[in-house]
Protein backbone atom coordinates (compact mmCIF):
# COMPACT_ATOMS: atom_id res chain seq x y z
CA UNK A 1 0.00 0.00 0.00
CA UNK A 2 1.18 3.57 -0.82
CA UNK A 3 2.24 5.63 2.00
CA UNK A 4 2.28 9.27 0.75
CA UNK A 5 2.42 11.04 -2.17
CA UNK A 6 5.12 14.21 -3.04
CA UNK A 7 4.05 17.53 -3.71
CA UNK A 8 7.34 19.36 -3.00
CA UNK A 9 9.88 19.91 -5.54
CA UNK A 10 12.58 19.50 -3.29
CA UNK A 11 11.98 15.78 -3.44
CA UNK A 12 11.08 15.12 -7.37
CA UNK A 13 14.35 13.21 -7.59
CA UNK A 14 17.14 13.36 -10.11
CA UNK A 15 16.92 10.91 -12.69
CA UNK A 16 18.38 11.32 -15.78
CA UNK A 17 15.55 10.67 -18.73
CA UNK A 18 15.82 7.72 -21.19
CA UNK A 19 17.55 9.47 -24.46
CA UNK A 20 15.35 10.51 -26.72
CA UNK A 21 17.66 10.10 -30.12
CA UNK A 22 19.56 7.54 -29.35
CA UNK A 23 18.87 4.58 -31.17
CA UNK A 24 19.46 0.78 -29.12
CA UNK A 25 22.74 0.17 -30.91
CA UNK A 26 23.83 3.75 -29.95
CA UNK A 27 23.66 5.72 -33.19
CA UNK A 28 22.47 8.87 -33.43
CA UNK A 29 19.07 9.87 -34.73
CA UNK A 30 20.08 13.07 -37.07
CA UNK A 31 17.13 12.75 -39.87
CA UNK A 32 13.69 12.59 -40.22
CA UNK A 33 14.83 9.42 -42.23
CA UNK A 34 16.32 7.61 -38.98
CA UNK A 35 13.71 8.50 -36.41
CA UNK A 36 10.86 7.48 -38.88
CA UNK A 37 12.55 4.17 -39.83
CA UNK A 38 14.31 3.42 -36.77
CA UNK A 39 14.34 5.05 -33.51
CA UNK A 40 10.28 5.49 -33.47
CA UNK A 41 9.33 2.01 -34.14
CA UNK A 42 11.88 1.46 -31.27
CA UNK A 43 10.10 3.98 -28.92
CA UNK A 44 6.49 2.42 -30.02
CA UNK A 45 7.76 -0.85 -29.32
CA UNK A 46 8.86 -0.10 -25.61
CA UNK A 47 5.20 1.32 -25.19
CA UNK A 48 3.62 -0.96 -26.38
CA UNK A 49 5.32 -4.30 -24.47
CA UNK A 50 6.29 -2.39 -21.01
CA UNK A 51 3.29 0.46 -20.14
CA UNK A 52 0.05 0.07 -22.63
CA UNK A 53 0.41 -3.17 -23.97
CA UNK A 54 0.12 -4.37 -27.53
CA UNK A 55 -3.08 -4.20 -29.59
CA UNK A 56 -3.78 -6.72 -31.33
CA UNK A 57 -3.05 -6.70 -35.32
CA UNK A 58 -5.80 -8.81 -36.33
CA UNK A 59 -7.97 -6.28 -38.26
CA UNK A 60 -11.76 -6.28 -37.56
CA UNK A 61 -14.25 -6.07 -39.88
CA UNK A 62 -16.35 -2.29 -38.96
CA UNK A 63 -19.74 -2.35 -40.16
CA UNK A 64 -21.60 1.59 -39.52
CA UNK A 65 -24.60 2.77 -40.14
CA UNK A 66 -26.30 6.59 -39.61
CA UNK A 67 -29.31 5.95 -37.14
CA UNK A 68 -29.85 9.67 -36.68
CA UNK A 69 -29.68 13.07 -38.31
CA UNK A 70 -31.03 16.30 -36.97
CA UNK A 71 -30.08 19.07 -39.33
CA UNK A 72 -31.57 21.78 -37.30
CA UNK A 73 -29.33 20.98 -34.18
CA UNK A 74 -27.97 23.55 -31.69
CA UNK A 75 -30.38 26.15 -32.64
CA UNK A 76 -30.03 25.70 -36.44
CA UNK A 77 -25.85 26.46 -36.00
CA UNK A 78 -25.47 22.09 -36.77
CA UNK A 79 -26.40 19.03 -38.10
CA UNK A 80 -26.10 16.29 -35.64
CA UNK A 81 -25.98 12.74 -36.73
CA UNK A 82 -25.97 9.51 -34.70
CA UNK A 83 -23.85 6.71 -36.12
CA UNK A 84 -22.98 2.96 -34.34
CA UNK A 85 -19.87 1.90 -35.50
CA UNK A 86 -19.84 -2.49 -34.67
CA UNK A 87 -16.65 -4.23 -34.46
CA UNK A 88 -18.31 -7.25 -36.36
CA UNK A 89 -19.59 -7.22 -40.00
CA UNK A 90 -23.19 -8.88 -38.60
CA UNK A 91 -23.47 -6.18 -36.21
CA UNK A 92 -22.55 -8.39 -32.92
CA UNK A 93 -19.92 -7.54 -30.38
CA UNK A 94 -18.51 -3.98 -29.25
CA UNK A 95 -20.54 -0.93 -30.64
CA UNK A 96 -19.79 2.18 -30.73
CA UNK A 97 -22.14 5.08 -30.49
CA UNK A 98 -20.76 8.04 -32.17
CA UNK A 99 -22.24 11.65 -32.00
CA UNK A 100 -21.43 13.88 -34.81
CA UNK A 101 -21.74 17.55 -34.97
CA UNK A 102 -20.91 19.68 -37.83
CA UNK A 103 -21.68 23.20 -38.99
CA UNK A 104 -24.57 23.18 -41.32
CA UNK A 105 -23.83 26.54 -43.16
CA UNK A 106 -21.31 25.44 -44.70
CA UNK A 107 -20.05 23.82 -48.18
CA UNK A 108 -16.55 22.60 -47.11
CA UNK A 109 -15.62 19.34 -44.92
CA UNK A 110 -14.01 20.66 -41.48
CA UNK A 111 -11.69 20.30 -39.59
CA UNK A 112 -13.20 17.72 -36.19
CA UNK A 113 -12.55 17.75 -32.88
CA UNK A 114 -12.71 13.52 -31.93
CA UNK A 115 -12.52 12.67 -28.16
CA UNK A 116 -14.28 10.10 -25.53
CA UNK A 117 -16.57 11.27 -23.47
CA UNK A 118 -17.31 9.93 -20.04
CA UNK A 119 -21.12 10.55 -19.08
CA UNK A 120 -23.17 9.58 -22.55
CA UNK A 121 -23.68 11.47 -25.20
CA UNK A 122 -26.46 13.15 -23.66
CA UNK A 123 -24.15 14.35 -21.09
CA UNK A 124 -22.20 16.52 -23.60
CA UNK A 125 -25.09 18.33 -24.79
CA UNK A 126 -27.57 18.70 -22.07
CA UNK A 127 -30.41 20.08 -24.24
CA UNK A 128 -32.83 17.72 -23.06
CA UNK A 129 -34.54 16.73 -26.12
CA UNK A 130 -31.45 14.03 -27.04
CA UNK A 131 -32.30 11.35 -25.61
CA UNK A 132 -30.62 9.02 -23.04
CA UNK A 133 -28.84 6.00 -24.34
CA UNK A 134 -30.54 3.50 -21.85
CA UNK A 135 -28.35 0.96 -22.71
CA UNK A 136 -25.24 3.15 -21.78
CA UNK A 137 -26.82 4.76 -18.43
CA UNK A 138 -27.45 1.40 -17.02
CA UNK A 139 -24.31 -0.09 -17.38
CA UNK A 140 -22.49 2.81 -16.12
CA UNK A 141 -24.87 3.54 -13.31
CA UNK A 142 -23.64 -0.05 -12.36
CA UNK A 143 -20.52 0.60 -12.35
CA UNK A 144 -20.22 3.83 -10.65
CA UNK A 145 -18.67 3.18 -7.48
CA UNK A 146 -16.45 0.81 -9.31
CA UNK A 147 -14.46 3.75 -11.43
CA UNK A 148 -14.81 6.14 -9.21
CA UNK A 149 -17.31 8.41 -10.43
CA UNK A 150 -19.36 10.29 -7.89
CA UNK A 151 -23.12 9.90 -8.76
CA UNK A 152 -23.74 13.81 -9.56
CA UNK A 153 -21.23 12.73 -12.46
CA UNK A 154 -24.11 10.78 -13.87
CA UNK A 155 -26.83 13.56 -14.31
CA UNK A 156 -27.33 15.07 -17.28
CA UNK A 157 -24.36 17.01 -17.92
CA UNK A 158 -21.76 17.75 -15.51
CA UNK A 159 -19.09 20.60 -16.30
CA UNK A 160 -16.16 18.05 -17.06
CA UNK A 161 -18.32 16.32 -19.84
CA UNK A 162 -19.93 18.79 -21.46
CA UNK A 163 -18.54 20.16 -25.02
CA UNK A 164 -19.11 23.76 -25.56
CA UNK A 165 -20.84 22.95 -28.83
CA UNK A 166 -21.98 26.54 -30.07
CA UNK A 167 -18.32 27.52 -29.39
CA UNK A 168 -16.66 24.77 -31.44
CA UNK A 169 -19.10 24.95 -34.21
CA UNK A 170 -19.22 28.20 -34.72
CA UNK A 171 -15.99 28.41 -35.41
CA UNK A 172 -15.96 26.23 -38.42
CA UNK A 173 -14.89 23.03 -36.54
CA UNK A 174 -17.03 19.43 -35.94
CA UNK A 175 -17.22 17.55 -32.98
CA UNK A 176 -17.26 13.70 -32.51
CA UNK A 177 -17.41 12.04 -29.34
CA UNK A 178 -18.60 8.35 -27.68
CA UNK A 179 -18.79 6.98 -23.95
CA UNK A 180 -15.72 5.32 -23.56
CA UNK A 181 -17.78 2.32 -21.74
CA UNK A 182 -18.87 1.54 -25.45
CA UNK A 183 -15.32 0.10 -25.73
CA UNK A 184 -14.48 -0.82 -22.42
CA UNK A 185 -16.48 -0.82 -18.98
CA UNK A 186 -13.91 0.97 -16.41
CA UNK A 187 -13.43 -1.52 -13.86
CA UNK A 188 -11.14 -4.39 -13.19
CA UNK A 189 -13.21 -7.62 -14.64
CA UNK A 190 -14.68 -4.77 -17.36
CA UNK A 191 -13.05 -6.27 -20.34
CA UNK A 192 -15.02 -9.10 -20.31
CA UNK A 193 -17.76 -7.32 -21.50
CA UNK A 194 -15.50 -5.05 -23.72
CA UNK A 195 -13.23 -4.95 -26.74
CA UNK A 196 -10.48 -6.97 -25.24
CA UNK A 197 -12.83 -9.90 -24.03
CA UNK A 198 -14.37 -9.97 -27.85
CA UNK A 199 -10.23 -10.04 -29.14
CA UNK A 200 -10.12 -13.07 -26.29
CA UNK A 201 -12.98 -15.03 -27.35
CA UNK A 202 -11.88 -14.89 -31.18
CA UNK A 203 -8.24 -16.12 -30.27
CA UNK A 204 -9.72 -19.04 -27.91
CA UNK A 205 -7.91 -17.58 -25.70
CA UNK A 206 -8.62 -17.03 -21.43
CA UNK A 207 -5.99 -14.85 -20.52
CA UNK A 208 -3.74 -11.82 -21.53
CA UNK A 209 0.06 -12.33 -22.22
CA UNK A 210 1.80 -9.95 -19.93
CA UNK A 211 2.23 -7.26 -22.75
CA UNK A 212 -1.21 -7.56 -24.04
CA UNK A 213 -3.39 -4.29 -24.43
CA UNK A 214 -4.83 -2.74 -21.06
CA UNK A 215 -7.82 -0.86 -21.08
CA UNK A 216 -6.31 2.43 -22.17
CA UNK A 217 -5.23 0.58 -25.54
CA UNK A 218 -9.27 -0.61 -25.85
CA UNK A 219 -9.99 3.12 -25.45
CA UNK A 220 -7.53 4.01 -27.85
CA UNK A 221 -8.94 1.61 -30.26
CA UNK A 222 -12.12 2.98 -30.10
CA UNK A 223 -10.48 6.60 -30.99
CA UNK A 224 -8.73 4.93 -34.01
CA UNK A 225 -12.18 3.08 -35.01
CA UNK A 226 -14.37 6.07 -35.15
CA UNK A 227 -11.54 7.93 -37.39
CA UNK A 228 -12.03 4.85 -39.37
CA UNK A 229 -15.40 6.03 -39.75
CA UNK A 230 -14.86 10.02 -39.71
CA UNK A 231 -13.00 9.71 -42.94
CA UNK A 232 -15.50 8.16 -44.54
CA UNK A 233 -18.00 11.19 -43.88
CA UNK A 234 -18.00 14.02 -46.48
CA UNK A 235 -18.78 16.46 -43.46
CA UNK A 236 -15.59 15.69 -42.18
CA UNK A 237 -12.08 16.74 -43.63
CA UNK A 238 -10.16 13.41 -42.91
CA UNK A 239 -6.79 15.16 -43.05
CA UNK A 240 -7.80 17.44 -39.90
CA UNK A 241 -9.15 15.24 -37.35
CA UNK A 242 -7.68 16.12 -34.09
CA UNK A 243 -7.91 13.29 -31.01
CA UNK A 244 -8.55 15.01 -27.94
CA UNK A 245 -8.88 13.74 -24.06
CA UNK A 246 -9.19 14.42 -20.63
CA UNK A 247 -7.66 13.08 -17.58
CA UNK A 248 -7.42 9.43 -17.88
CA UNK A 249 -9.25 9.77 -21.62
CA UNK A 250 -6.21 12.21 -22.34
CA UNK A 251 -3.64 8.95 -22.11
CA UNK A 252 -6.08 6.75 -24.22
CA UNK A 253 -6.02 9.87 -26.77
CA UNK A 254 -1.80 10.18 -26.62
CA UNK A 255 -1.61 6.37 -27.11
CA UNK A 256 -4.32 6.81 -30.23
CA UNK A 257 -2.17 9.80 -31.81
CA UNK A 258 1.09 7.52 -31.11
CA UNK A 259 0.21 5.11 -32.76
CA UNK A 260 -2.11 6.25 -35.67
CA UNK A 261 -0.63 9.11 -37.76
CA UNK A 262 -3.56 9.70 -39.43
CA UNK A 263 -4.41 11.85 -36.51
CA UNK A 264 -3.21 15.25 -37.40
CA UNK A 265 -3.22 16.36 -34.13
CA UNK A 266 -3.52 15.80 -30.62
CA UNK A 267 -4.47 17.19 -27.21
CA UNK A 268 -3.77 16.69 -23.44
CA UNK A 269 -6.34 18.06 -21.33
CA UNK A 270 -4.60 17.06 -17.23
CA UNK A 271 -3.94 13.47 -18.54
CA UNK A 272 -1.20 13.04 -15.77
CA UNK A 273 0.64 10.12 -14.70
CA UNK A 274 0.51 7.25 -17.35
CA UNK A 275 0.12 10.23 -20.01
CA UNK A 276 1.85 13.44 -20.64
CA UNK A 277 3.84 13.85 -17.13
CA UNK A 278 7.43 12.54 -16.61
CA UNK A 279 7.11 9.26 -14.79
CA UNK A 280 10.50 9.36 -13.09
CA UNK A 281 9.24 12.77 -11.17
CA UNK A 282 8.17 11.82 -7.89
CA UNK A 283 5.43 14.14 -7.57
CA UNK A 284 1.47 13.50 -7.33
CA UNK A 285 0.24 10.22 -8.69
CA UNK A 286 2.82 7.87 -9.98
CA UNK A 287 3.13 4.27 -11.43
CA UNK A 288 2.29 2.01 -8.18
CA UNK A 289 -0.43 4.67 -7.96
CA UNK A 290 -1.60 3.93 -11.04
CA UNK A 291 -1.18 0.11 -10.86
CA UNK A 292 -2.67 -0.28 -7.09
CA UNK A 293 -5.83 2.43 -8.31
CA UNK A 294 -6.42 1.10 -11.82
CA UNK A 295 -4.73 -2.40 -12.41
CA UNK A 296 -6.85 -2.87 -15.68
CA UNK A 297 -5.63 0.42 -17.39
CA UNK A 298 -2.08 -0.82 -18.51
CA UNK A 299 -0.84 -3.85 -19.62
CA UNK A 300 1.05 -6.28 -16.33
CA UNK A 301 4.83 -5.52 -17.43
CA UNK A 302 3.91 -2.18 -16.23
CA UNK A 303 3.40 -3.15 -12.49
CA UNK A 304 7.19 -4.23 -12.75
CA UNK A 305 8.19 -0.48 -12.17
CA UNK A 306 6.14 0.23 -9.02
CA UNK A 307 8.21 2.36 -6.65
CA UNK A 308 11.06 1.96 -9.50
CA UNK A 309 10.05 4.27 -12.37
CA UNK A 310 14.04 5.28 -12.99
CA UNK A 311 13.93 1.72 -14.45
CA UNK A 312 11.02 1.65 -17.00
CA UNK A 313 13.19 1.87 -20.16
CA UNK A 314 11.35 4.95 -21.90
CA UNK A 315 9.26 8.16 -19.98
CA UNK A 316 6.54 10.55 -21.08
CA UNK A 317 9.12 13.33 -23.15
CA UNK A 318 9.31 10.22 -26.00
CA UNK A 319 5.59 9.32 -26.09
CA UNK A 320 5.36 13.03 -27.35
CA UNK A 321 7.56 12.61 -29.22
CA UNK A 322 6.12 9.95 -31.18
CA UNK A 323 3.55 12.67 -32.61
CA UNK A 324 6.12 15.02 -34.00
CA UNK A 325 5.80 16.26 -36.55
CA UNK A 326 2.49 17.06 -35.94
CA UNK A 327 0.81 19.54 -33.65
CA UNK A 328 0.16 18.57 -29.91
CA UNK A 329 -1.48 20.29 -27.36
CA UNK A 330 -0.59 20.47 -23.74
CA UNK A 331 -3.13 21.83 -21.08
CA UNK A 332 -2.47 21.34 -17.17
CA UNK A 333 -4.04 22.75 -14.54
CA UNK A 334 -2.99 24.98 -10.73
CA UNK A 335 -4.54 23.30 -8.37
CA UNK A 336 -4.44 19.78 -10.37
CA UNK A 337 -0.90 18.94 -8.55
CA UNK A 338 -2.00 14.81 -8.31
CA UNK A 339 -1.46 15.26 -12.46
CA UNK A 340 2.32 17.03 -12.34
CA UNK A 341 1.53 20.27 -14.11
CA UNK A 342 5.14 21.28 -14.02
CA UNK A 343 6.08 16.84 -15.20
CA UNK A 344 3.83 17.58 -18.13
CA UNK A 345 5.36 20.82 -19.09
CA UNK A 346 8.47 19.62 -19.39
CA UNK A 347 7.42 16.01 -21.02
CA UNK A 348 6.63 18.70 -23.35
CA UNK A 349 9.85 20.45 -23.42
CA UNK A 350 11.53 17.57 -23.48
CA UNK A 351 10.32 15.95 -26.65
CA UNK A 352 11.21 19.35 -28.91
CA UNK A 353 14.67 17.41 -30.34
CA UNK A 354 12.20 15.27 -32.36
CA UNK A 355 10.29 18.36 -33.37
CA UNK A 356 13.20 19.78 -34.30
CA UNK A 357 14.54 17.11 -36.98
CA UNK A 358 11.73 18.10 -38.80
CA UNK A 359 12.38 21.59 -38.91
CA UNK A 360 9.32 22.59 -35.94
CA UNK A 361 9.72 24.88 -33.04
CA UNK A 362 8.00 22.51 -30.16
CA UNK A 363 7.03 24.61 -27.12
CA UNK A 364 9.47 27.23 -27.37
CA UNK A 365 9.31 28.84 -24.43
CA UNK A 366 12.50 28.33 -22.04
CA UNK A 367 10.69 27.91 -18.58
CA UNK A 368 7.63 27.19 -17.49
CA UNK A 369 5.13 29.94 -18.04
CA UNK A 370 2.95 31.82 -15.75
CA UNK A 371 -1.13 31.00 -14.91
CA UNK A 372 -3.23 31.63 -18.24
CA UNK A 373 -0.23 32.50 -20.53
CA UNK A 374 -0.37 30.19 -23.32
CA UNK A 375 2.71 29.43 -24.79
CA UNK A 376 4.29 26.95 -27.87
CA UNK A 377 4.46 26.80 -31.73
CA UNK A 378 3.94 23.29 -32.75
CA UNK A 379 3.78 21.84 -28.95
CA UNK A 380 1.23 24.42 -27.26
CA UNK A 381 1.30 24.72 -23.28
CA UNK A 382 -0.59 26.45 -20.92
CA UNK A 383 -1.12 26.20 -17.06
CA UNK A 384 -4.59 28.01 -16.10
CA UNK A 385 -6.06 29.17 -12.75
CA UNK A 386 -8.17 26.03 -11.04
CA UNK A 387 -8.89 22.12 -11.00
CA UNK A 388 -8.34 18.95 -12.26
CA UNK A 389 -11.49 19.73 -15.29
CA UNK A 390 -11.88 20.97 -19.28
CA UNK A 391 -13.28 24.59 -19.11
CA UNK A 392 -14.26 26.96 -21.59
CA UNK A 393 -10.96 28.42 -21.25
CA UNK A 394 -9.37 25.54 -22.21
CA UNK A 395 -11.15 24.82 -25.05
CA UNK A 396 -10.54 28.20 -26.07
CA UNK A 397 -6.59 27.52 -26.34
CA UNK A 398 -7.68 24.18 -28.45
CA UNK A 399 -9.52 26.00 -31.05
CA UNK A 400 -6.86 28.43 -31.19
CA UNK A 401 -4.02 26.31 -31.56
CA UNK A 402 -6.03 24.03 -34.24
CA UNK A 403 -7.19 27.33 -36.16
CA UNK A 404 -3.60 28.56 -36.39
CA UNK A 405 -2.37 24.85 -37.80
CA UNK A 406 -5.33 24.11 -40.00
CA UNK A 407 -6.22 26.69 -40.98
CA UNK A 408 -2.50 28.03 -42.44
CA UNK A 409 -2.45 30.18 -45.93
Amino acid sequence: MIDSTNYDERYVGNHPLPELLECENGTKVESPLDWETIRRSELLNLFESQVYGITPSNQVTLNHEVVFTDTNALNGLAIRQEIHIYSSENKTGTRIDLQLYTPKNTTIPVPTFLGCNFNGNHAVDPNPEIPINHRWMRTALDEKNVVNHSATEFSRGSESSRWPLELIISNGFGAATFYYGDVEPDHAQGWKSGIRGQHLAQNQSETFATDSWGAIAAWSWGLRRALDYLITNSLVDAEKVAVIGHSRLGKAALWAAALDQRFAMAISNNSGAGGISLARRNFGETIEHLNENFPHWFCENFKAYNGQPEKLPVDMHQLVALIAPRPLYIASAEEDLWADPKGEFLAGKHAEPAYNLFGKVGIGAPDWPPLNHPVGETIGYHIRSGKHDVTTYDWEQFIQFATKHFRKP
